[in-house]
């Protein structure tokens, strides 16, 4: 069945798949993603680390503290598979993200904010095949202590401009239906 409004052209696009560890959970995504980042913010720091905690649960923190996402529109993203193992987990009660895990493995599939954001950031480890590289490293002034970026992509402390107009391009695309 689809999502409400899930347009048929993003359907023939460029299809991939996001899965559990065990499989029992799919997600499936269509089109060109927003952007592919790697976030050291707080929160998904935090997260991430929560997610860690679970049993069973597979890493999502890269070594150097960061988190990866691949970014699609939220009209891109079909729960295929297994929707009702989802749980949303919060860092903390009135947080404005979740982290929403598939309980039969503990494994972390995307992230929801509570506001009205376009987008949905799928966890990069859980897409199958042909995944997209990475385009930034986001939020670099939380990275742990210690911690050394690589390098060979561009870093930003927070968000770079041109995270902010991919964001309100997909956006503008999203309203006139592209």
């Amino acid at each position: 069945m689809g999502n409400p409004g899930f347009s048929a052209i993003s359907e023939a696009a460029d299809k991939r798949s996001a899965r559990c560890s065990c499989g029992s959970v799919e997600i499936e995504v269509f089109g060109t993603p927003i952007t592919c980042v790697v976030c050291y913010c707080d929160s998904c720091q935090k997260g991430s680390g929560q997610i860690e905690a679970l049993a069973k649960a597979d890493p999502i923190l890269d070594p150097d503290g960061g988190t990866a996402y691949i970014l699609y529109r939220k009209d891109r993203i079909k729960y295929s598979k297994g929707a009702e193992l989802l749980k949303s987990y919060k860092i903390e009660e009135k947080s404005p993200t979740s982290r929403v895990v598939a309980t039969c493995c503990n494994t972390a599939m995307v992230m929801r904010f509570d506001d009205a954001r376009h987008w949905v950031p799928v966890y990069r480890a859980r897409l199958q095949n042909d995944i997209p590289p990475l385009q930034w490293r986001i939020c670099t002034k939380f990275k742990p202590e210690n911690a050394r970026i690589p390098t060979g992509i561009p870093s930003s402390a927070m968000y770079p401009p041109g995270f902010a107009w991919k964001l309100l391009m997909s956006k503008l695309s999203m309203l006139l239906r592209r």
